[in-house]
């Protein structure tokens, strides 16, 4: 029997929360003969490096992609997993320059080493475009950025012959997940929220809808996709519609309202046809998610308390 060759692989934002669940998984299943990880640690951290001898993890931003490359002497990658972009839809109407610089700039980068290299490209794009009639891309910097980075790439495959897949995240939860500060995620602040007792912090109106992806699910997305993609239009979402307000019912009836936000869309739902046609199906329901954090505390809070209090 012939012996499998297995390839090296470059994710950026490999020390993120996806690129970090996304590296874990590739080495429990031997996936890469090694891994390399560039991240700027702007919101990835090196709690989340996986202690394996087939990871290297390099620091630098993905405009240098070429100058680390060379100096860290890569050599031949086949694969290019690009996680690491500016990811938050608010922050980005304070943070315009950098938004600019790590989703317009540093993708340019990326998608020309990949041409140039012949590495296989797999771009992390973003649901937030997709709405309005096409006008959800225009709501913030964010969105735009990574609307036109989708433009960008699909041509340049058209222009020069680059080989790539697309895919669409819709609101990645999961162990890792930023949980507090200007970067986290709705369910890291659900999370967070429940654990230390506060009010759910939710924007109005609450109607507006998201469709929660657990990462475990968003990662078998991409390795299926970066195996048998190709082109544009996998949306990695389960398909549902969540209400903000239900969602922090799930957790707990202590709901404090705030003001509605610059750039909040109304409505997401996946139209996961296209990553479901080449087999991929989420496994993880939001509903068996919270259900189970809700159980852990509870347990946790239980075991706490001494024995025999409020009796």
């Amino acid at each position: 029997m012939q012996k499998q060759i297995r390839p090296r692989v470059l994710v950026t934002g490999g020390a993120g929360f996806i690129g970090s669940n996304l590296i874990r998984r590739m080495v429990d299943r031997n996936f890469a003969a090694e891994v390399v990880s560039i991240d700027n640690y702007h919101t990835g951290s090196p709690r989340n490096h996986v202690p394996d001898g087939r990871v290297r993890y390099l620091k630098g931003n993905t405009m240098e992609i070429a100058e680390l490359w060379d100096e860290h002497d890569l050599g031949l990658i086949p694969l290019v997993f690009h996680l690491g972009e500016y990811a938050r839809v608010a922050q980005s109407f304070e943070e315009h320059d950098r938004v600019w610089e790590f989703n317009v700039l540093g993708t340019k980068e990326v998608t020309r080493v990949c041409r140039e290299r012949g590495a296989r490209l797999v771009y992390a794009a973003s649901s937030s475009k997709f709405g309005g009639g096409g006008a959800n891309e225009h709501l913030s910097p964010y969105a735009w950025t990574k609307a036109k980075n989708v433009e960008y790439i699909r041509n340049i495959g058209r222009w020069y012959g680059l080989d790539y897949v697309i895919t669409y995240f819709y609101n990645a939860y999961g162990p890792g997940q930023i949980s507090t500060g200007p970067y986290a995620t709705v369910i890291g602040i659900f999370e967070e929220q429940f654990r230390s007792g506060q009010p759910l912090t939710v924007v109005e109106p609450g109607t507006q809808t998201r469709d929660f992806t657990h990462v475990s699910d968003i990662v078998d997305g991409l390795l299926l996709c970066a195996a048998k993609g190709q082109g544009d239009g996998y949306a990695l979402g389960r398909a549902e519609e969540h209400r903000l307000i239900d969602v922090a019912r799930m957790f707990g009836d202590a709901v404090l309202m705030l003001p509605l936000r610059r750039g909040e869309r109304m409505r997401g739902r996946a139209d996961n046809s296209k990553a479901r046609a080449l087999g991929w199906r989420p496994k993880i329901a939001l509903e068996d998610y919270v259900a189970a954090v809700r159980m852990k505390h509870l347990e946790s809070r239980s075991l706490a308390t001494p024995q025999g209090a409020g009796q």
